[in-house]
């Protein structure tokens, strides 16, 4: 059996290429396709890891703790106890690589021409740089130096509409925990660029002691953020955190933040699998065609074969592995202009010219593919096995030819 197996094989290999004109076409039809399955997958996965990225900018780290009322009520009332203990253990303790604790509370900026609401941060720069949940770019001045920094960090869109620039003066007001109005005039000593520009408008940055002396909050802060670099795996490590934060903090996870970046990343695996079907089975049209023009090409000698003593099963055998051979060369070739084309534009697609209507989907303006080495597998995947029963009629029809009729076809 093996013998026989060895020789049909050699024959489908011989047949695919008799007209090789029809096999180069239908060659680069699939190619062409594999690589319009991982390029479209390759921007799609790009796109929403610039979301959750975007987003965890927003809501640094993978996990957050506050007080239990904070998210109702964002305010000085609800702050929390700096990490001590079991929690600052757990806390300094791998997976976990950074975490910082901030003061977070809305607050009203005043310029000599205007006011508006923003969130005030304290942060400690030291942490926050460690988290990666700085400003993207200082475009003026410098950022704050450490926790007791008495200057202030504007969004440069933030400034702009404030009338006022780099050394002057402001005042920023918030509540203090007995509801009274605490306030106190802080000079910007710089200005920063934010991938999107309703953060810089959004996130006024000042010293974390600073505030909490302002606030007359002592060292109390308004949420923990923690990172172990990897979004996708937070429900491994995030329990430990929750048993060492206790009954009496609240730890979510940055899907539970935001629940829809985490919708997003659980469709896009779906969407992914849905538009590769949809652009196989399109192709599918000109592979069975490719097949029955092969097939209808062939109805005498599919006939003598069958006269000869091949058994049908054979003959389904060798159509099927014809059908094989056209597919792994296209998924090999598509595969291929898919690393070629993909691999250079991962430092960036720049999409400032719709950068407005991206900024609505928490995107930049610019576009960052991400080639996944499960996208190319699950593209082989679908290619081979809608590819074989897109093949199945036609190998089928033939196994199913009577030989006299067969021999007879003019």
């Amino acid at each position: 059996m093996g013998g026989v197996s060895r020789i049909v094989a050699v024959l489908a290999w011989r047949n695919l290429w008799r007209n090789y004109r029809r096999t180069l076409i239908m060659l680069l039809a699939i190619g062409i396709g594999v690589w319009a399955m991982i390029f479209m997958s390759a921007l799609m996965r790009g796109m929403t890891d610039q979301m959750v990225h975007n987003g965890l900018a927003v809501l640094p780290g993978e996990v957050q703790i506050h007080h239990p009322r904070y998210r109702s009520d964002p305010s000085v009332v609800n702050s929390m106890p700096s990490p001590t203990g079991e929690l600052l253990a757990a806390l300094e303790k791998p997976p976990v690589s950074a975490w910082a604790a901030r003061v977070r509370v809305p607050a009203v900026i005043a310029s000599e021409r205007d006011s508006r609401g923003v969130t005030l941060l304290g942060v400690d720069p030291a942490a926050e740089r460690a988290l990666g949940s700085l400003p993207d770019e200082i475009l003026q001045g410098r950022f704050l130096t450490d926790a007791a920094d008495r200057g202030v960090v504007l969004g440069a869109s933030l400034a702009r509409k404030l009338d006022t620039e780099l050394g002057k003066r402001v005042v920023i007001m918030s509540q203090d925990p007995d509801n009274n109005v605490a306030d106190r005039g802080s000079r910007v000593v710089g200005i920063y660029r934010a991938r999107l520009a309703s953060n810089e408008e959004q996130f006024v940055y000042a010293g974390r002691e600073v505030l909490q002396q302002m606030l007359t909050i002592g060292t109390a802060v308004s949420e923990v953020a923690v990172s172990a670099n990897d979004y996708r795996q937070v429900d491994s490590w995030a329990p430990a955190i929750e048993d060492a934060a206790g009954d009496n903090l609240e730890v979510l996870t940055w899907m539970e933040l935001d629940t829809f970046l985490s919708s997003m990343l659980s469709m896009q695996d779906g969407f992914t699998l849905i538009l590769m079907v949809v652009i196989f089975v399109a192709l599918s049209f000109g592979l069975v065609n490719t097949l029955a023009m092969a097939v209808f090409e062939r109805v005498r000698e599919i006939g003598l074969m069958q006269a000869l003593g091949m058994r049908p099963s054979l003959i389904l055998y060798q159509l099927l592995l014809e059908s094989l051979y056209l597919l792994v060369l296209g998924l090999i070739l598509g595969n291929g202009l898919a690393w070629l084309t993909i691999k250079p534009l991962e430092s960036g697609i720049d999409i400032s010219g719709v950068a407005q209507g991206m900024e609505m989907m928490g995107m930049g303006t610019t576009l960052y593919p991400a080639l996944a080495y499960q996208d190319m597998l699950m593209s082989t995947a679908v290619v081979i096995v809608l590819g074989l029963l897109a093949s199945l009629l036609p190998a089928w029809r033939a196994a199913r030819l009577d030989p006299v009729r067969a021999l007879n076809k003019t």
